[in-house]
């Protein structure tokens, strides 16, 4: 191939670059609006995922998980136990709770439910792994089937955390 010819390519490959940016993900204006829904049924299991968003995962009130969260609580995340006491303790070891839980402020970008099971779809924030001191922009989710009232069972796209570094 001609060195003009394969510097062409080179240009062509390294302009386009930005044709695979992709769009940031960001959540609604009113994350808590999308927890509603006109089925009675579904909208009950979205007010647990809630309350489960808002005074658990936002403001670390983990001594009311109880509330929300079964005995059995079955968990998916390979980084946390399955059980109330384990998933209690677990974030009571990393988070510390914040004085008042008035309003969700987590951006959330969907809430779906169908049948027992409700899906919180979140915008989550990394480190670009090709540009150093760069973020991107991608989703997160968090699902959730509730029974009588309260999450039986949670699944996320967590994988196995590496082991802290040796200092």
């Amino acid at each position: 191939m001609k060195p003009i010819l394969k510097f062409c390519l080179f240009l062509a490959m390294f302009l386009s670059y930005g044709a695979f940016a992709q769009e940031k993900v960001v959540g609604v204006a009113d994350p808590e609006s999308l927890f509603s829904d006109k089925d009675p049924a579904k909208h009950a299991n979205k007010q647990v995922a809630l309350r489960i968003m808002r005074e658990l995962l936002q403001c670390n009130h983990w001594d009311d998980a109880g509330n929300w969260l079964t005995d059995r609580y079955l968990q998916h995340n390979p980084n946390v136990g399955s059980g109330l006491a384990p998933v209690v303790a677990f974030f009571k070891s990393i988070r510390k709770p914040t004085p008042t839980c008035e309003k969700l402020t987590t951006p959330v970008v969907a809430v779906l439910a169908d049948g027992d099971l409700v899906t919180v779809v979140m915008p989550r924030e990394l480190d670009h792994p090709a540009k150093p001191g760069e973020k991107y922009t991608t989703t997160w989710f968090d699902m959730w089937r509730i029974v009588d009232g309260k999450a039986d069972e949670h699944w996320d796209p967590a994988v196995i955390n590496p082991p802290p570094a040796a200092q």
